[in-house]
């Protein structure tokens, strides 16, 4: 009964979806402008590849400790507050951080950045959830990881067009008004997601954290991270470095991710259809594949080639993982489920990652990073293949039953 009425004041799915899908939009825009951004801040700020990938592992980090502890937020909040501070954070901490000047003061900003972003997922999704029947959860978070995918081919297009114009700190401050302009905006036209999140107890994140079956998810989050945005963060640094201009390998990079729109539903299709496990398991091999050859070929026109074939099955990854997430709790814990599963999923493939990357690029050996992180995508593959034959998600659906998600 208190899901018909709350559906009855939510009003209609698609329009929320519509919201909430501008809100991931900016929060991801952020995140991902620092990439091709980099060339910008290497120069102007005089830092090293090893130095430069570092940001990337700070933004992680503090993404990190902010969806760990976003289950608090939300208990306290409830989602459509979550998600409303969550925007104007972003906001404020963008625009504090176009005033940074100097390595230190950048890198605490990227922090505080990646902190206000991370409070939005748990509950987007959550929210996302809440409005739609489990036989849509493909499809409709399908649409909501449209704006990822927008964001990837925005955030090098803007860079190359506004940066010349007003500097990256200029950039970054107006994606922070936005955001800001959002946050506020959101809670006067959104009803839905007004119910509490939960707070993990710690007895039960000791009860989680030893479950086999949420490791399997952290492991191949990882993997799915770094087939999308760990690839991304450093891929104009490879570019540029194998001779081309930033303006170029933002153009090359922007114009790669416009088949992901089209394939990014075609994964929430594939996961209702075929299962999230076998999805995620050709998604990891095929990307995987695609990597290790990005990292081992010189030329530079099969590596523009390989530039537009790597991303177009990866972003297929996430309709899969989390409806796969989903399934496995309640409306009311599904944040607490993904608050647990992303942060270090996401430290691993959108930071250590990177940073090996850029680590191994000032010995000269940025290839080589590559075709490492695709080693690592490729043995992922198995592992989700064989987790829904071996029927983990049962598994791992008991499990949490067993705990009172």
């Amino acid at each position: 009964m208190n899901k018909l009425k709350r559906e009855e004041q939510q009003g209609p799915w698609f329009y929320t979806a519509l919201f909430l899908t501008g809100i991931f939009f900016l929060n991801f825009l952020s995140r991902v402008s620092f990439s091709p951004l980099m060339p910008w801040i290497e120069q102007d700020l005089g830092l090293t590849h090893t130095r430069a990938g570092s940001l990337f592992l700070f933004l992680s980090l503090g993404y990190f400790l902010s969806l760990l502890g976003s289950g608090y937020v939300a208990s306290l909040l409830g989602h459509r507050k979550t998600i409303a501070f969550s925007a104007s954070s972003l906001g404020i901490g963008l625009i504090t951080l176009s005033l940074a000047s100097g390595f230190a003061y950048v890198r605490s900003g990227v922090f505080m950045v990646g902190a206000a972003a991370g409070l939005y997922l748990p509950s987007g999704i959550a929210t996302l959830t809440d409005i739609a029947g489990p036989h849509k959860w493909g499809k409709v978070i399908a649409v909501h990881e449209l704006a990822p995918n927008l964001a990837f081919i925005a955030a090098p297009f803007l860079a190359d067009h506004l940066v010349p114009l007003m500097g990256w700190q200029g950039f970054l401050a107006a994606i922070g008004v936005v955001a800001l302009v959002g946050g506020v905006l959101f809670p006067v036209a959104v009803k839905a997601g007004d119910f509490p999140g939960h707070a993990p107890g710690f007895s039960t994140l000791g009860q989680i954290l030893s479950t086999p079956a949420f490791w399997i998810m952290v492991y191949l989050f990882a993997m799915g991270i770094t087939g999308t945005l760990g690839i991304y963060n450093m891929l104009p640094l490879y570019l540029v470095e194998r001779g081309l201009s930033p303006e170029n390998a933002n153009n090359l990079l922007a114009f790669s991710r416009v088949s992901t729109l089209g394939t990014a539903l075609l994964g929430g299709f594939a996961a209702d259809r075929f299962g999230p496990g076998k999805t995620m398991s050709v998604v990891l091999l095929v990307t995987g594949i695609m990597t290790i050859l990005l990292g081992l070929t010189r030329d530079i026109h099969f590596m523009s080639i390989l530039v537009f074939l790597q991303p177009v099955l990866a972003v297929c990854f996430f309709p899969s993982a989390f409806a796969a997430i989903s399934s496995t709790t309640t409306p009311e814990a599904r944040n607490l489920a993904i608050s647990l599963t992303v942060p270090l999923s996401f430290v691993a493939g959108a930071g250590l990652i990177p940073a090996m990357i850029g680590f191994l690029g000032d010995s000269g050996n940025l290839g080589l990073g590559f075709s490492l992180a695709g080693g690592l995508m490729l043995s992922g593959s198995p592992v989700a293949f064989f987790k829904q034959r071996a029927g983990t998600q049962e598994e791992s659906n008991q499990g949490f039953e067993k705990k009172g998600l």
